[in-house]
This record gives C-alpha cells, sequence and structure tokens, in this order.
C-alpha cells in the first residue's frame, strides 16, 4: 500500500550517520511525527539526539536512509519557512550583540521573505502577533541582551514562530535558566501545541518534565530503543529497573 506523505510532518526511515565514516553515532532510527504532534527526543549524553535533530533539520546528511519532511525528501525540501528551531541557549547569539527585541523576532520573516526584502507593515503585524503569543510584546524596544534567560527564550520562540511555521525543533531550551522561568516555557510549549496546533520536537535531559508534557517519547541511545506515549516509556524503564 502506497504510503500518504502528504499526512505526515516528519519521516525518518532507516537513518544511519557517522561522522568519520567508520562510527555510526546513529543507526537504524525509524519514526514518524505526525501533524500536531509533541515528540520528547531523550536518552544520555552523547546518544546522538542533537546529531538526529540536526538532520532533520537539513544541516547534516545521513550516511543511509532517508528523511522526509512534509513528504518530500529532505535534500529536495525547499519551503523551510514551515520550519522553525530553538537550538540552545548558550549557542544562539552573541549576548552583546546590539539589536532588539523586535529586531531580533523580525530576522524571522527572512526564512520566508528573503534576506533583503523590504519590511512590509505585514511583517510588522507578524512580529507583533508573535510577541504577544509569548507575553513579550512590552519588551519589543530592549535589548535582546539585557533580557533574562527566560526572556530570551521567549523571544527565540517569537522569532521562529513569526514565519508561520507547522513545526519547531527545539534543542535543550530550558538549559541554563532557572526553575520558574522553565516551568513557565513548558506552559507556553504547551499552549502552542494544543492551542495553536503547531508540532513540537523537543531534546531535553529533563525526563521527569518531558514525560508530564510531551504526546511521544522517542528514546535514543544511538539507536531508537523506542518511540512510545510517555506511560508507555515509564512503564518500560520499570520493567527494566526491577531485579530478578
Amino acid at each position: 500500500m502506497r504510503v500518504d506523505h502528504s499526512k505526515n510532518i516528519i519521516e525518518v526511515q532507516d537513518v544511519f550517520f557517522s561522522y568519520d565514516g567508520k562510527t555510526n553515532v546513529l543507526k537504524n532510527i525509524t519514526f514518524t511525527v505526525h501533524p500536531g504532534d509533541y515528540v520528547g527526543l531523550i536518552g544520555p549524553n552523547g546518544a546522538g539526539k542533537t546529531t538526529l535533530l540536526k538532520s532533520m533539520l537539513g544541516l547534516l546528511s545521513p550516511t543511509r536512509g532517508e528523511i522526509r519532511l512534509f513528504g518530500q525528501k529532505i535534500s529536495e525540501f525547499k519551503d523551510w519557512y514551515k520550519v522553525g528551531y530553538v537550538p540552545q541557549k548558550a549557542t544562539y547569539f552573541d549576548a552583546g550583540f546590539p539589536a532588539t527585541v523586535e529586531e531580533v523576532v523580525l530576522m524571522g520573516r527572512y526564512a520566508k521573505r528573503g534576506l533583503f526584502a523590504r519590511t512590509t507593515v505585514e511583517d510588522r503585524k507578524l512580529v507583533k502577533e508573535s510577541l504577544k503569543q509569548v507575553d513579550m510584546w512590552e519588551y519589543k524596544k530592549r535589548l535582546i541582551g539585557d533580557l533574562s534567560g527566560g526572556q530570551q527564550q521567549r523571544v527565540f520562540i517569537a522569532r521562529a514562530i513569526v514565519s508561520q511555521p507547522e513545526v519547531i525543533f527545539l534543542d535543550e531550551p530550558t538549559a541554563g535558566i532557572d526553575r520558574q522561568a522553565q516551568n513557565d516555557f513548558y506552559v507556553l510549549l504547551r499552549k502552542l501545541n494544543r492551542e495553536l496546533g503547531l508540532t513540537l520536537v523537543l531534546i531535553s535531559h529533563d525526563i521527569e518534565r518531558v514525560t508530564n508534557e510531551v504526546m511521544h517519547i522517542a528514546w535514543i541511545d544511538r539507536t531508537l530503543e523506542s518511540y512510545s506515549s510517555p506511560e508507555e516509556y515509564l512503564r518500560m524503564r520499570k520493567k527494566e529497573q526491577i531485579v530478578i
């Protein structure tokens, strides 16, 4: 039976990846992400989670296997405005970069309109709407480097959603921010997923929190150990801890 790829956001099929051509960082990874899903990628350090995320973003090419976005092979995919990305805070930008919150979010429009396109009334409207979605509109004229870590992450979410994407990838977005800011951030992600219907794919080491937030858990340790509901994942891990 022919698979209707148009109904899937992401398809990862038998993916292998090696940096040196010898050792597989990823091997035999297969799963599908559907519209409106919320997937948590978890696993130990060095398990290949970020490598997998970068492969799904087209930043790395699998050694073997295939990845599709919105039904298209990733090597042929052109509609990158449909995809938002929030990397780890520490790798995102120079804290001294002299840009306002509004200007940072406006950069997110480049994916849809091009780097040298003139800013339009529509662009300004979408920037305002995006900042309001994350409760940061009142900070629009503040320099991004003057904000707290939690506030900066909210701005980066606004930057990701201003191009009106259908899926957002997040690489440990709560790393380096305080507990209250983390809680607020997860509430925001829940809103984006449940109310706006955005598909989310999230890497996190906070397994306890993630299992209470996401719809599916992809447990990665170079290979895909399991892809299941959080409840099923917790049952499997509990069984493994039973000493016979």
